[in-house]
């Protein structure tokens, strides 16, 4: 035995992930190195004399072969196999294809089902569950499972307006006379009372909260991440009405006078390109152009021209939207995880007011004690591994 195959042998017997069977091996070959006797090892190991003899028979005639292969059992012959390749495959094929094509009322099958349609449709004679789960395994395919999947809509900006964005964010930090606004609203917030106090913390032991709970009612939170500083703005009550967000847009830019350019980076929500918004933006603007009639003529046509005549840059406000499932980009985002982790996931509220003042008291909290600029290094390229 040469010394790196004491080592693979002495590493196989340490690894978690070997075999009972395998590590017991190599405890026999290194036995047996050390000049033991067969009978010996076999008295030491707890196991059979022809056990012994067999595995250092195979090791001392399998020399050529590596460590491992030379611990395994050989080939056996076994029984011939019960179904025919072709049978296997429209066995395969059949569980890939849905229940509903062979007229059953089912979304998916198990097993017993398999089998039976299997029977049915004369793909073999007969077929037990526990052969049809066999080559299910075989294959790795597990009918009882799923996962949802998002089919992305194209989006032919994309790229135009992740720049874009990106840009804006880039920006924030050095136009003192622009603000940078990342928007959204948090919608279902749910005003949830524990039926019972939480357990406190103990050592070993983590605070445990009640199961159950009662309901009262949700609320809205329209807020805005200012992407210089830091701070959040936020306003909380019943809906999210294309009413509410431009009052919310109104809001911020009163309380925030005095700036050259308002930027506010927001999804593609229908209420974020609104009717009432375009109006309230053109008056702020002192535009005087007639704005047309929706769904007929003008800017207010249209979700498109309305959104084009928001994202345009030659006003003083102008929005930026994130392309087609890539709320992400939205720096809100961020923020709203944080308040569902600090304030709601273990929160417990009587009603939807003490719901509404503690999400209100952890903006100013937030803003007194944790605000900074997140730190943005997406630039929309491709990372190369």
């Amino acid at each position: 035995m040469t010394t790196q195959e004491k080592e693979i042998l002495n590493k196989l017997i340490a690894k978690h992930k070997t075999s009972q069977a395998k590590a017991l091996r190599a405890r026999i070959i290194l036995q047996f190195h050390e000049g033991k006797s067969l009978s010996a090892i076999a008295t030491a190991l707890g196991v059979a004399y022809k056990t012994v003899l067999k595995w250092t028979e195979r090791w001392k005639t399998s020399s050529t072969s590596d460590v491992e292969e030379r611990l395994k059992d050989l080939p056996r012959s076994g029984c011939p196999d019960k179904f025919s390749p072709e049978q296997v495959c429209k066995i395969i094929a059949t569980c890939c294809e849905s229940p509903v094509e062979y007229g059953l009322p089912i979304t998916h099958w198990t097993h017993r089902e398999l089998a039976n349609e299997l029977i049915k449709q004369k793909t073999v004679e007969s077929i037990s569950t526990s052969e049809v789960g066999r080559i299910l395994k075989e294959n790795d395919l597990q009918p009882h499972r799923s996962r949802y999947w998002l089919n992305v809509k194209p989006d032919e900006r994309r790229d135009e307006r992740i720049n874009r964005i990106c840009a804006v964010y880039a920006n924030a930090a050095i136009t003192p006379n622009e603000l940078t606004i990342s928007y959204d609203e948090m919608t279902g917030v749910q005003a949830l009372e524990r039926i019972a106090p939480d357990l406190p913390m103990k050592s070993g032991k983590p605070q445990t909260t009640e199961f159950e709970y009662k309901r009262h009612g949700t609320q809205t939170l329209i807020a805005g991440f200012n992407v210089a500083t830091g701070e959040v703005m936020g306003t909380c009550g019943e809906t999210r009405t294309e009413e509410d967000l431009k009052e919310f847009i109104k809001r911020v830019i009163t309380e925030n006078a005095g700036y050259e350019t308002y930027h506010f980076v927001g999804d593609q929500l229908n209420t974020h390109k609104s009717e009432s918004l375009v109006q309230y933006v053109s008056n702020y603007c002192g535009m005087t152009g007639d704005l047309g009639v929706k769904g007929r003529e003008g800017i207010l046509k249209s979700m498109q021209t309305r959104e084009e005549f928001l994202s345009d840059s030659n006003k003083k406000i102008v929005f930026h939207y994130t392309p087609k499932h890539a709320s992400w980009m939205n720096q809100i985002e961020v923020w709203f995880g944080i308040l569902a982790k600090k304030v709601i996931k273990r929160g417990s509220f009587k009603n939807k007011e003490e719901l509404n003042s503690k999400i209100m008291a952890f903006i100013n909290y937030f803003n007194e004690t944790m605000a900074k600029p997140f730190k943005w290094t997406y630039q929309g390229k491709v990372l190369v591994i």
